[in-house]
């Protein structure tokens, strides 16, 4: 059905590595693959084999979870996308299940999880989260860039603050420049 790889940690490996919770569900305990250094497995590529036909309307929805914390959605494949590589955003560990590991000494340990299901591609937010979060996060810098150029040329009137007409068209001239300048500038940006 589906196969995965982590980047410079591991071989392919199938859907055997994982165990099958349902028919739509799939677990990977990372304490068998890498044990408590879980969270240096900061990608993971996940694709469809060849012989596999996804409906074209469903996913194989990405989800890691750390110990003790909820599952929280990484991406997913489809047809039309049939692999990625997926940045793995590991929730902060803890919370009410890793206090009852604490309190039950007899019980086998929390371990951090990779977990895939079959969902409806509609109902996911998007397929790949991390590349909106870098979106999101070049989309802030570049408002600090700009609100860092305006406040050089602010004035103050009373209770409000005063830039002049032209200040948007002179920011955009001189982020151009810089950007034709130096190639790295806006590489800095998406960091």
């Amino acid at each position: 059905m589906f196969g995965v790889v982590f980047p410079n940690r591991s071989f392919p490996m199938d859907i055997s590595n994982f165990v099958q919770i349902d028919t739509f569900h799939w677990v990977l305990d990372m304490n068998h693959f890498v044990g408590e250094a879980y969270d240096q497995i900061r990608e993971m590529c996940i694709f469809l084999l060849n012989n596999f036909t996804l409906p074209p309307d469903k996913a194989l929805a990405i989800y890691v979870q750390s110990p003790g914390s909820a599952f929280v959605f990484c991406g997913a494949v489809t047809l039309a996308r049939p692999s990625a590589v997926l940045s793995l955003q590991w929730p902060e560990p803890g919370g009410a299940a890793e206090q009852l590991q604490l309190m039950a000494a007899d019980a086998a340990p929390l371990s951090a999880k990779i977990g895939i299901s079959v969902e409806d591609a509609a109902a996911l937010p998007s397929l790949d989260v991390a590349a909106e979060r870098r979106i999101e996060r070049l989309a802030m810098r570049v408002g600090e860039n700009l609100f860092n150029f305006m406040q050089s040329f602010c004035g103050i009137d009373g209770s409000r603050l005063v830039v002049p007409m032209d200040i948007l068209d002179r920011w955009f001239k001189k982020f151009q420049e810089k950007a034709k300048r130096d190639p790295d500038f806006l590489k800095s940006f998406a960091l």
